[in-house]
């Protein structure tokens, strides 16, 4: 198939963690390569507070997303994350994370994004945290990645928002509002890809890829 395809997310957008299994079956399909590319939504000056009100309408969207694609959201969860007033809703610190990675092992990045959700979602654990991110890369063995992360430079910093620049340039180019965005290429052509098949059938964004 040679075909390219960029996913454009955010490592705390619980819709991008709900499409994590299609991505992970993108991934196993010859003739298709994927690239992460984090936007920084919610990083900088989009980074915000947790709140009661927020915390409601988030924990509301990630029942949603479970019932959708069966990606688990634990009370373990929404009692650390959603219920601490004192942790940031922050990505920043997760997108730099993941740039080590890509920065040091790039076939790896899928893997350590899936291990990022899951300490999120599931063991209800501080991601916005640089010491917990270089833990949680210590434990997957991508130890370069982690001593990064652990003493981050000005390096790190601008591969990071290269990436995010990128992503951005490409979430403008086709007039996406958020992510998940996915966006294909095949050399002669570049579209962006219907991604609500991410979340119910998995399948349907392989035979979109395959029609073109």
């Amino acid at each position: 198939m040679n075909k390219a395809l960029h996913f454009l997310f955010d490592p705390l957008c619980g819709w991008c963690y709900g499409a994590t299994p299609a991505i992970s079956e993108l991934l196993e399909i010859r003739g298709i390569t994927v690239t992460l590319l984090p936007t920084g939504l919610f990083s900088g000056e989009r980074a915000r507070l947790m709140d009661d009100d927020f915390a409601t309408f988030a924990w509301s969207n990630d029942q949603r997303i479970e019932r959708l694609t069966g990606q688990r959201f634990t009370e373990r969860y929404r009692h650390r994350v959603l219920g601490d007033r004192r942790q940031l809703f922050d990505s920043g610190p997760a997108t730099v994370a993941l740039t080590a990675v890509s920065l040091t092992d790039p076939a790896r990045e899928p893997e350590a994004l899936k291990a990022l959700q899951h300490a999120r979602y599931v063991d209800g654990s501080d991601v916005t945290s640089l010491g917990t991110l270089a833990a949680l890369l210590q434990d997957l063995d991508l130890k370069e990645a982690a001593l990064m992360v652990a003493n981050p430079d000005a390096e790190l910093f601008a591969a990071n928002r290269a990436r995010i620049g990128r992503a951005q340039s490409l979430m403008q180019e086709f007039g996406a509002r958020g992510v998940p965005t996915l966006i294909a290429d095949s050399g002669a052509k570049r579209w962006m890809v219907n991604s609500t098949a991410a979340y119910s059938n998995p399948r349907a964004l392989i035979s979109q890829l395959e029609a073109v």
